[in-house]
């Protein structure tokens, strides 16, 4: 599943290619998404100009005059900028041509992302006004990390991967903050003091930044020749490295299930 890195990546890599460019035609192969895609959108995208492309959490928001389009990639999407001419491929089910041969395509195998188009407030849209702070904004610290856990019987694992505490710390970034922070996974996220998550906090914008600098200094011309998203390879030091040693004192890294999803973690170096 795309996380914030590779959605942040996404949004640098389309953004230089589009900006400025107004929408000559829009194509719905196929709307049945997650969400039906907006019935209209040929209507409400044809003639206007993009401003920007930003990011919410794991939602893109390409920025018209007249209003937003949220994409969400969901568990297989993808965004690609090809020559309007280069035929479509079985799950392009959107494509937003925006002249000079400059075709922004949204590709979802398993279809459970969005396209949807609002002339409100984006943020303000029931997908995104519930969510918690950007992980990598001022909004985002230790104090209000504590102030949120008091109480909390959860895995602090589970607690920090909630959209609503904090948004796109998803399950790989989270096993490598959580080691990186010395700090088992399944700890209760109300037993932590405010010191280690001021340590926590530190080393999720640490691995978020790093991941996403990671994205773009590989990124090229936003796809592959395969067409694959230009996504970065990073070097992880426990996530899928179960029965593996740990870079910290050898012992075998252990696997495990917390909250339906797969755990990576050193029972030794992570209390």
């Amino acid at each position: 599943m795309p996380e914030l890195p590779e959605v942040e990546t996404t949004r640098r890599g389309v953004q230089p290619l589009l900006r400025g460019r107004c929408v000559r035609s829009v194509t719905v192969h196929d709307a049945r998404l997650r969400r039906p895609v907006t019935d209209d959108l040929a209507q409400q995208l044809s003639g206007l100009r993009l401003r920007e492309v930003r990011r919410r959490a794991k939602y893109l928001l390409f920025d018209f005059s007249a209003g937003t389009l949220l994409v969400h990639l969901g568990m297989s999407g993808s965004l690609r900028v090809v020559q309007a001419s280069e035929p479509a491929l079985k799950h392009d089910h959107v494509e937003i041509d925006f002249g000079a041969r400059q075709c922004l395509r949204f590709r979802d195998p398993r279809r459970f992302g969005l396209v949807l188009w609002t002339q409100a407030d984006p943020l303000e849209h029931e997908l995104l006004c519930h969510l918690g702070p950007e992980p990598l904004a001022n909004e985002f610290t230790a104090t209000y990390l504590y102030q949120q856990a008091r109480g909390r019987r959860v895995a602090i694992k589970n607690f920090i991967m909630d959209g609503h505490v904090v948004v796109g710390v998803g399950n790989i970034y989270a096993s490598e903050a959580l080691f990186r922070a010395g700090i088992h996974p399944e700890r209760a996220a109300g037993r932590i003091s405010l010191g280690r998550l001021d340590k926590l906090v530190e080393h999720i914008r640490a691995v978020l930044a790093e991941a996403i600098e990671a994205g773009g200094t590989t990124l090229r011309d936003f796809v592959h020749n395969d067409g694959e998203p230009g996504y970065f390879r990073q070097e992880l030091l426990v996530y899928g490295r179960g029965g593996e040693a740990c870079v910290v004192c050898a012992k075998p890294l252990t696997t495990r299930v917390i909250g339906q999803r797969s755990s990576f973690f050193c029972s030794s170096c992570q209390r």
